[in-house]
């Protein structure tokens, strides 16, 4: 991973709890995060991913040479789950006694069929994982950063969540859900030190399509056809950025896109080349 370009030294030994970080735009997070010398903890439902990432969070502290940080831990964490969500805290590791950032990056989409054609289980797992999970998480540690009167709460939103389009009925509503949580939550939060981030990307290369389309990698490939999209590791830029600013500083929306992207599936792709 490239070196930032930007200062971090206000995330030294800051504890950092993230979501969906056994790969993706979660993996990238934890990674730069460590790097940073920041203290992470990784939560996903696969073990063996977590802590492979762990390794490389362990690498990527050595790398970044900040002198600071150096602490991992990998939870198993189903966020669809509450008893799992709920029983968090008491798995936290003895070193992390209070979480300063937390990165609510876990949500999928599933399918592209339209309103009637639209599976019930596949509804259920989004709304579970992207708002009922994302919600749950929120609810467990913005209680202890009230305690506190400090903290950042950091959510993967999407450009979904502002502009709908066919196909992706479901998951748009997820993710309008999840911006106007934010919106109600920065509202309540105003009057305390707690700091909230939502960033909204547009095209992104990871898993996404591939999950999407059931695992058929040929149509997740033709999302990005013509395309230079955006990486997981453009991503993880912005989260650090904006959880490395001054206290008095709340970035408060990200809304990120490759060049040639100005809308969901509004894109200017070039011709293969021949």
């Amino acid at each position: 991973m490239s070196s930032s370009i930007f200062s971090t030294h206000r995330l030294h030994n800051k504890t950092v709890l993230i979501t969906g970080a056994s790969g993706g735009i979660g993996k990238s997070t934890a990674l730069l995060y460590a790097r940073a010398g920041a203290n992470v903890i990784l939560t996903a439902r696969r073990l063996d991913a977590l802590e492979a990432a762990k390794q490389e969070c362990e690498a990527a502290n050595a790398q970044g040479n900040s002198g600071a940080g150096g602490k991992y831990a990998v939870i198993t964490l189903d966020v669809t789950k509450r008893e799992e969500v709920d029983g968090l805290l008491a798995k936290l590791p003895d070193w992390a006694s209070s979480v300063d950032i937390l990165v609510n990056n876990s949500g999928l989409v599933l399918g592209v069929e339209r309103v009637g054609d639209i599976k019930y289980d596949d509804i259920d797992i989004m709304f579970n994982t992207n708002v009922r999970g994302l919600i749950h998480m929120t609810q467990v540690f913005v209680k202890h950063m009230k305690e506190r009167n400090s903290g950042h709460i950091v959510t993967l939103g999407s450009i979904a969540g502002r502009l709908g389009y066919p196909g992706g009925a479901i998951y748009c509503a997820t993710k309008a859900a999840v911006r106007n949580f934010n919106e109600a939550l920065l509202k309540e939060l105003v009057d305390t030190n707690i700091r909230l981030t939502e960033i909204q990307p547009g095209a992104v290369e990871t898993n996404f399509s591939v999950t999407r389309y059931r695992g058929d990698q040929a149509a997740a490939d033709k999302v990005y056809e013509g395309l230079t999209p955006l990486t997981p590791e453009d991503i993880a830029e912005d989260i650090v950025f904006a959880t490395s600013r001054p206290p008095h500083v709340n970035v408060t929306e990200v809304l990120i896109f490759p060049k040639a992207q100005a809308g969901p599936f509004h894109y200017s792709r070039k011709p293969a080349a021949k």
